[in-house]
């Protein structure tokens, strides 16, 4: 097979992650970059080679010279350009979350799995060069059985603001922008177990705090401090079937001395943090050991990962093997997502 044709749906800030990582791949091309700003969608097709722009996904996705697409739109048409590249038979790299709702993941899975093509949620996290390293501590048995897992991603002053703040278009806030990576990188490293129940809170209290000065923070490119509707802060706990469970708490604003990035998992034998730095915890002789890994980045590398991402994706494409992000996977997380909502909605568990 020659090199993967790629286009890249949605030019915005997300895109340009994908493109890179096209970029530095050997198999594959980028042909075509589709945007609803054609200005936006000319200059990155510039910028990386690409021969076509579109402002209409329909028109691309009839394109034949296009193998595979990556999806950076807003949340609200991840669904629709989904269902619609699979059955145009394109292999598809869809970014987090899946959807918005477990009506459109349900639909967006039969017609993944109707189409036969490679579909890959972004879930990037998975491909952090540090995932790998203690996935080799797991498999040697360093860690045992995990049955706890703690997450906080906090932002005292972090709303992007834009699309991000309106619910129509993204799905909600802080739990499905951030939150959707803290819960599936636990989730995953804890082999995923299948979910139990949920129960949430959500809170709308502060506001976007866009009158906070002194104290600058990523804007949206369609920031607008008037509007706002998703949620400031959420917090949850996931119980699984295996009895592990999960506490995850995710905020845009809260009144928080710093902002907050802690992912840590405990099992039987061991544990491990991986956020804010990556650190073992295991027994030697009797004692009690904290173990430092040497590695390149002590946190998050986001270019690796994304670099890995795409490489993963271009891999099972040639390859015809599966994504280690599924679909169904992105079922799963939209059912846990949608829970947690629900469950504060409500003021109950959740049964799932």
């Amino acid at each position: 097979m020659d090199k993967v044709r790629v286009a890249v749906i949605g030019a915005g800030s997300i895109s340009e992650s994908h493109l890179n990582s096209y970029q530095n791949n050997p198999e594959a091309e980028i042909v075509a970059i589709c945007d609803l700003n054609g200005e936006r969608a000319k200059a990155a097709a510039q910028k990386y080679g690409a021969q076509k722009t579109y402002t209409d996904y329909h028109e691309l996705l009839a394109d034949p010279e296009v193998d595979a697409v990556s999806i950076c739109t807003w949340n609200n048409q991840h669904a629709e350009i989904s269902i619609a590249a699979a059955k145009a038979g394109k292999h598809v790299l869809v970014e987090k979350p899946l959807c918005r709702t477990v009506e459109e993941a349900l639909q967006i899975q039969e017609a993944a799995h109707a189409g036969g093509k490679v579909f890959q949620v972004g879930y990037v996290r998975r491909f952090d060069p540090n995932v790998a390293v203690l996935q080799s501590f797991m498999e040697s048995g360093e860690i045992g059985e995990l049955y706890y897992a703690k997450a906080s991603l906090l932002r005292r002053v972090g709303n992007p603001g834009g699309w991000f703040a309106d619910k129509e278009r993204s799905g909600g806030g802080p739990l499905i922008d951030i939150g959707v990576h803290a819960i599936d990188l636990c989730w995953y490293m804890m082999g995923k177990p299948k979910v139990k129940s949920v129960s949430g809170n959500v809170y709308h209290k502060l506001g976007n705090r866009s009158h906070v000065k002194n104290y600058s923070f990523y804007k949206a490119a369609d920031y607008d401090a008037s509007k706002n509707t998703v949620e400031d802060m959420a917090n949850a706990l996931i119980r699984f079937e295996n009895g592990a469970s999960l506490l995850v708490d995710v905020s845009f604003s809260l009144h928080a001395k710093q902002d907050e990035a802690a992912i840590k998992l405990f099992g039987t034998n061991g544990g491990f943090e991986i956020d804010p730095a990556l650190v073992i915890v295991t027994e030697k002789n009797d004692t009690i050991l904290n173990i430092e890994p040497q590695v390149d980045h002590k946190g998050f590398n986001f270019a690796a990962a994304f670099q890995n991402e795409i490489n993963h994706f271009i891999e099972n494409i040639k390859n015809g093997t599966e994504p280690i992000a599924t679909v169904d996977d992105g079922v799963e997380m939209m059912k846990i997502l949608n829970g947690i909502y629900e469950s504060s909605e409500k003021g109950v568990e959740i049964q799932l």
